[in-house]
This record gives C-alpha cells, structure tokens and sequence, in this order.
C-alpha cells in the first residue's frame, strides 16, 4: 500500500444510526468542504493531495462532544476542516452536526488528532 504525505478524514457520527445513503451524502458534503478550505488556505497541500490521488479514509466518533472536540483539535493544529449541519430534510432534525472533514492535510499532522480513531 502507497504511503500517503497527504490526505482527508471524514469523520462520521456512529451515534446517529444513518443509513448508507445519508453517510454517503454527508460525507461528501464534509469532503468537498474541506478540500475547498484546503485549496484557499492551503494551496500547495490541496494540489499535492490532488495530484497524489485524494487519499480519503472515513473514520468513526462516538458523539457530538467527541467531533467537537476534534475539531477544536483540528484548528489548534491550523488544518483545514468543516463541521457539516444536516438541513433536516431526511433522517435526522435540522442542525444536526453529522460529520467533520479535516484536510487535505499532511498525513503526520493529521494522524496526531485521528491516528487512534477506528475506521467507518
């Protein structure tokens, strides 16, 4: 298996019981959002990231508090990332947080805030 230098998490609510479809959906919004931070803020990560493939991996947290928490992780170590709201159209309530993006990123940065987390 290739070593990534960059790469994205999507991390997923398994707390929310969604259905494929809405994991689906809700992660691509995270991926797409994230990798939009990336490619402003962060323009030679995004276009390595590009160039290599967009190495993704789909992890999974436990709750709400546990993705905040993430997140703030996240933003201490200056990575892009995006906290996705459900409109409530489907599933679940509107607001609904169910996912987090975090890069395109270096892999090393990334892997310090979910290196331990289990995959999707």
């Amino acid at each position: 298996m290739k070593n990534f230098e960059y790469k994205q998490v999507i991390l997923l609510r398994s707390d929310l019981k969604m259905s494929k479809g809405k994991i689906s959906a809700q992660s691509g919004h995270a991926a797409f959002s994230a990798a939009e931070e990336a490619r402003k803020k962060f323009p030679k990560w995004w276009k390595s990231w590009i160039e290599a493939g967009q190495c993704k991996i789909a992890l999974k947290v436990g709750s709400e508090q546990e993705l905040l928490k993430l997140e703030k992780e996240a933003k201490t170590l200056n990575l892009p990332s995006k906290l996705i709201h459900d409109r409530g159209l489907t599933e679940i309530p509107p607001g609904t947080i169910t996912c987090l993006g975090i890069g395109p990123a270096p892999t090393n940065l990334i892997n310090k805030i979910t290196g331990e987390l289990p995959l999707l």
